[in-house]
């Protein structure tokens, strides 16, 4: 799935190009792109018509359009989401799911989603913060102004769980998946089995850091694209992963030291370390998820 570097590249580019456009249609070509909207697709249609988008946010790895200043569209990626930017003569993809026309005539905004695991839903924005009702309980990530690094360092610290566990849990830190996970961990030289409860503050901040350092590097590549469905508004795909150090590696040597990268299973996924950096730890004890 989509990382937080992959959403912060389309955030940017739906705000080049949709804000401050007046939505005048909303075609909702299949029915469960916005089955998570429970008024169904005609209700999602008719309430986006005559709204103006106002803004183009994200927390973490979700992303989201203000319209009218009180609701947003909440945009669920999935495996192969793509929100595109095409103009209206520009032949429909196979597997558009949803066009949104502005009053402009300019270009559209389409939805595209090959497995329809994704989808588009509108809802409240509510708090301080002004989230969509479904992101209220996820934490802010390390590219995030307001990111408190040592409260999140004591967040870790307490999960009593796998380091790379807890780096994966959203309501503690979010943003960082298996991919950037794996690559903070390399840069930390931290093992992801290590026990949260053993971490020292110094290394939480170096791992938490060295996250956000890898996610800048990869959203000035564009991202990490592995195959034609990670793109940006415009359909390009990211580069990131000729730079990476840990994930998809194995058996290439680590290129700090030169020991063969070792790929481990990790909760039905893989994780990617140098056994001579990021030495397993010796004792793990029994904790909780």
């Amino acid at each position: 799935m989509p990382e937080l570097p992959e959403v912060e590249v389309v955030r940017r580019g739906l705000a080049d190009h949709v804000l401050d456009r007046t939505i005048v249609a909303v075609d909702v070509a299949h029915p469960r792109a916005v089955r998570r909207h429970v008024a169904g697709g005609p209700d999602f249609a008719a309430r986006l018509a005559g709204r103006e988008i106002t803004a183009a946010r994200r927390r973490g790895k979700y992303l989201w359009l203000e319209v009218g200043g009180d609701e947003a569209v909440l945009a669920h990626l999935g495996m192969s989401g793509q929100m595109l930017v095409a103009d209206a003569d520009r032949p429909d993809e196979k597997h558009l799911r949803v066009r949104l026309r502005f009053a402009d005539g300019g270009p559209e905004l389409r939805f595209v989603d090959q497995r329809t695991f994704g989808g588009l839903s509108l809802h409240p924005v509510t708090g301080p913060d002004r989230l969509p009702e479904p992101v209220a309980h996820i934490a802010r990530d390390p590219m995030d102004p307001a990111f408190d690094l040592d409260a999140a360092v004591a967040g870790i610290r307490r999960r009593r769980t796998g380091l790379k566990r807890a780096l994966l849990d959203q309501t503690v830190v979010s943003g960082i998946g298996n991919i950037y996970a794996d690559e903070a961990l390399w840069r930390a030289r931290l093992h992801g089995e290590r026990p949260t409860e053993r971490l020292t503050r110094a290394q939480g901040r170096a791992v938490l850091t060295a996250a956000a350092e890898v996610m800048d590097a990869a959203l000035l590549a564009g991202g990490t694209s592995f195959d034609a469905l990670y793109v940006n508004v415009n359909g390009a795909s990211g580069y990131f992963d000729r730079s990476l150090d840990a994930y998809g590696q194995a058996d290439r040597p680590c290129r700090r030291c030169g020991t063969p990268i070792r790929r481990e299973s990790f909760m039905n996924r893989s994780s990617f370390s140098c056994p001579r950096c990021q030495p397993r730890p010796r004792v793990t004890a029994t904790r909780g998820a």
